[in-house]
């Protein structure tokens, strides 16, 4: 039996309502616990709501209602919300559960008892808005980081946790285990913060100025740190210390936190764990911000982005095939209603969408919707190519989703999808259907077509539950049973002959945008205008234009240039190229990646640097999409 699976997103905290992050981070939580599901492993998946603290007493206060009429309503909001984009959770817990409650306090005063909690007089730099002391050094150009305002000195007397005791033990343990926190730039990040001398955190706050919180089971006049709450709420939902689900699950728990939580779960969290006597995480998931209009999202900014509003307009399944397939995780990303729509027409509506419309409509066209039988007697080559290449993407998919790649998993997904949109115009079945001789080919084609897409739709299981059944009902296949198993997926000939197939349905239609109003909340569709064309050139004229084949090398950001990547390309000899495409593409998703290259044209400076050539890239809605070519080739090939 395959290990249990433990996710965990942060528990949200409830001063403000749900946006594009807080659905960012619990989707890919939904993700990695249904893709484990497809291994057959038995998954617990917790969100919940985080809900003490400074900032929840001024947001009632500014409603002029109770904190917990407050929290109430908040933590409401993200319970019925996350249902709605077919997030399917095993718990949600909340931090004024009485559940949690007990655990807090019986895991305070064990650190208590053990001498780890002292009590002393301290003054330093205070965020109402992360509720936390900062250090000088933790400060730019004298303001916190997060919220770009000054902190408020402040000098009490509190409760502090002997951090300092464990700093040692702590960079032992990081540098010990490499994959304990990922990507590996955030495991650096948090080895450089220890490289100074960790101070003490103060774990208390007076209820002379805060009420709204746990009380300290050693000092009735004190509320615990809203963190030193928050953390222990991945074992409270377990029921620590002697629950079975906690025997079972944490041993193999994931956290799932943005960027800028990753001091408290990097540091505090793993240091409470060890001074409890309970076993550290395994593993700490770190990604980065959705930035809109160039910055971190944020109420504060008024750039915040409605989940709901999105998936009502353009989908759920294509907004959640949005957020997997765009961001790299642990990169910051983009976010425009435009790159949204992009992606829906090229990859959803243009690969997915016409492949299983065409493959749908060959069935019916020549043999009445109903799944041929492959004939095991024609040429090989008709099966042994598509089948390695479904083989390729199932392993290719695996290993992508297990590390957290989750881009790379939509990738190989979609590397598939072409490869048998490139079958059918190889085998030609048109051409096959015209012959009685060619029969038999003819049914071995449009059956592995079927199985392909059958073979398509587990993979994609994860990441568009309800895409992905729909094409199941379209091949016949009986969705109560778990087809998405992923063992079911990496054998070829699945699919029973004979099933008989609905007529095709369009599973994603393309979507036009016109510019919003001042009065439209929506853009509105529009019917696109024909293409207009440049005037013809003769063979000569174009002869002259030298298309090569180029592997690139490295690729990185063109400072003070928002649309601009600098890359190096093998094209039999090195060159440096620049390119408009970085709204469209990340650096490290280029590498490795064969293109098409102008190599013939005028070198011009752009931004200072010399560019040596022109990738060929098709542009829609401002997304582009680079010219690929799809077999490896030799680094400078001839395109005629």
């Amino acid at each position: 039996m395959p290990d249990p699976f433990y996710i965990t997103t942060p528990i949200y905290y409830v001063n403000a309502r749900p946006h594009l992050g807080h659905a960012y981070t619990t989707i890919v939580a939904d993700v990695a616990a249904r893709f484990n599901r497809m291994q057959e492993r038995d998954v617990f998946f917790l969100t919940g709501t985080d809900e003490h603290g400074d900032k929840i007493i001024r947001a009632a206060q500014k409603e002029a209602i109770t904190p917990r009429a407050y929290v109430d309503k908040i933590s409401g909001l993200f319970r019925d919300l996350w249902p709605q984009l077919n997030i399917d959770y095993s718990a949600f817990i909340r931090t004024t559960d009485p559940s949690h409650i007990a655990v807090v306090q019986q895991v305070l005063q064990k650190i208590y008892d053990a001498g780890d909690i002292y009590f002393s007089e301290y003054e330093g730099l205070y965020c109402f808005g992360c509720e936390r002391f900062y250090t000088e050094r933790e400060l730019v150009d004298g303001k916190c980081p997060d919220h770009e305002t000054p902190p408020e000195i402040i000098k009490e007397t509190n409760y502090f946790f002997r951090m300092s005791r464990y700093q040692e033990w702590l960079v032992s343990h990081i540098e010990a285990n490499p994959d304990f926190i990922r990507p590996e730039r955030y495991r650096n990040e948090v080895l450089s913060f220890l490289s100074e001398p960790l101070e003490d955190l103060c774990i208390s706050r007076p209820k002379s100025r805060l009420q709204w919180g746990i009380s300290l089971p050693f000092d009735d006049n004190y509320v615990t740190y809203v963190w030193f709450d928050a953390l222990l709420n991945y074992v409270s939902a377990l029921g620590y210390p002697d629950g079975p689900l906690f025997q079972k699950f944490w041993p193999h728990v994931q956290h799932i936190v943005a960027k800028d939580i990753l001091k408290p779960h990097g540091i505090y969290w793993p240091i409470i764990q060890k001074a409890a006597g309970i076993p550290v995480f395994q593993h700490l998931n770190v990604h980065g911000y959705w930035n809109v209009d160039q910055s971190k999202m944020s109420k504060s900014l008024g750039n915040v982005v409605e989940p709901l509003e999105l998936k009502n307009v353009y989908g759920l399944d294509a907004f959640r095939y949005f957020l997997m397939r765009e961001m790299v995780f642990g990169l910051d990303s983009g976010f425009s209603e435009t790159a949204l729509v992009g992606r829906i027409n090229a990859d959803l509506a243009n690969d997915l969408g016409n492949l299983f419309s065409r493959v749908i409509a060959m069935a019916h066209k020549y043999f009445k919707g109903v799944v041929p039988h492959p004939d095991p007697g024609v040429d090989p080559e008709l099966t042994r190519n598509i089948r390695a290449d479904a083989i390729s993407a199932v392993r290719d998919f695996e290993i992508a989703m297990t590390s957290f790649a989750f881009h790379k998993g939509v990738m190989a997904i979609w590397e598939f999808i072409s490869r048998m949109n490139k079958y059918i115009d190889v085998t030609a079945p048109w051409v096959l259907a015209k012959s009685k001789a060619s029969t038999r080919q003819l049914q071995t084609v449009i059956y592995n077509l079927l199985e392909g897409l059958r073979i398509v739709s587990g993979l994609i299981f994860p990441i568009m539950p309800d895409t992905s059944a729909s094409m199941q009902r379209h091949l016949g296949e009986d969705t109560e049973k778990p087809y998405y198993q992923l063992l079911r997926l990496k054998q070829w000939g699945r699919l029973p002959s004979g099933n008989t197939i609905p007529k095709s349905t369009t599973l994603f239609p393309r979507i036009e945008l016109k510019p919003k109003t001042e009065d439209a909340e929506v853009s509105e569709p529009v019917i696109p205008e024909p293409p207009v064309f440049k005037p013809e050139i003769s063979i000569e004229e174009f002869r002259k234009v030298d298309l090569r084949v180029a592997r690139i090398l490295k690729a990185e950001p063109v400072p003070k240039a928002r649309k601009l990547l600098k890359l190096e390309v093998d094209m039999g000899e090195i060159r440096t190229v620049v390119a408009g495409i970085a709204g469209s593409y990340t650096p490290e998703s280029l590498v490795g990646k064969q293109v098409i290259i102008v190599a013939n044209l005028q070198p011009a400076k752009l931004m200072g640097i010399l560019s040596q050539g022109m990738v060929l890239a098709a542009v829609e809605d401002h997304h582009c999409t680079v010219g690929t070519v799809e077999t490896v080739v030799k680094p400078g090939t001839a395109l005629s």
